[in-house]
């Protein structure tokens, strides 16, 4: 049968793999148990590659195709380019299919990423595998991996499948910083749970509050605090600058005699 090969298995049993050739690329349709079933997941992608009257919404269940192998064939018709991830391009964004019912939005500066990275949803949450590792998506706008919407970071058209930057708002970057008025002005506050919340400060800028936490971390376990702190990472600040920040910060004296007048 057109498309279908003949292909053997470890132990000797055999299989059959289907593809097909679109536009001088060869695209493999998938591994199936009977010649009949590959032959029929041929004859399908044939029918989307050849009609546009089928789009990414007629897609059924029964199907001989997954659902990803239809999305990514009518990708590379409609637009040209072959993506092995299930992707719709559009001129100034992407649609990425999840499934035929859970659809994400991405800007087009985020193609070249998840184009070669599948999205897997968990509890959820979004990952991709990077370097063989899970990978919250939420990660390349500068979100904690459990950060809370609505909290955190805001979706501000209420769509939550809306990935697009423009339409993500981080209220709070970084651990024990927030953005509060302070004797009458906006200052950043930062404050840690020893047990209990204690105020490291008030700043005026976001990164100096980072940075201030960081470094009541260091002080409370130099002062004998047994507790796993996750410090904050200061994206495109040189060690030179970070340092020189560090140094010059002021944190609050109940941090710094922490041991002699708190039991811990």
């Amino acid at each position: 049968m057109k498309g279908v090969f003949a292909a053997a298995k470890k132990n000797g049993a055999i299989y059959y793999r289907a593809s097909i050739t679109y536009r001088r690329k060869h695209i493999s349709l998938g591994s199936f148990d009977t010649m009949s079933a590959a032959n029929a997941a041929y004859l399908e992608a044939d029918k989307l590659l050849k009609h546009t009257k089928f789009g990414i919404q007629q897609y059924q269940d029964d199907s001989p195709l997954p659902f990803e192998k239809w999305v990514i064939l009518i990708n590379f018709r409609d637009n040209g380019i072959y993506f092995g991830t299930p992707i719709y391009a559009r001129p100034k964004f992407f649609y990425y299919y999840l499934s035929p019912t859970d659809v994400l939005k991405f800007d087009i500066d985020d193609l070249f990423y998840y184009s070669s990275r599948k999205i897997m949803k968990r509890k959820g949450h979004l990952f991709v595998a990077d370097y063989g590792m899970q990978v919250n998506i939420l990660n390349r706008y500068g979100i904690r991996n459990f950060a809370v919407a609505g909290k955190d970071y805001l979706f501000l058209n209420d769509d939550d499948t809306d990935f697009r930057h423009e339409n993500l708002a981080i209220i709070n970057r970084y651990h024990g910083v927030a953005e509060v008025t302070y004797k009458g002005k906006k200052r950043y506050r930062a404050r840690i749970n020893v047990p209990g919340y204690y105020v490291i400060g008030h700043y005026q800028s976001e990164i100096d509050a980072a940075i201030a936490y960081n470094k009541a971390i260091d002080v409370l376990k130099k002062r004998g605090v047994q507790k796993n702190y996750a410090p904050n990472y200061i994206d495109g600040l040189s060690p030179s600058a970070y340092a020189d920040i560090y140094s010059h910060l002021k944190i609050s004296d109940k941090i710094l005699n922490y041991q002699k007048h708190y039991k811990s």
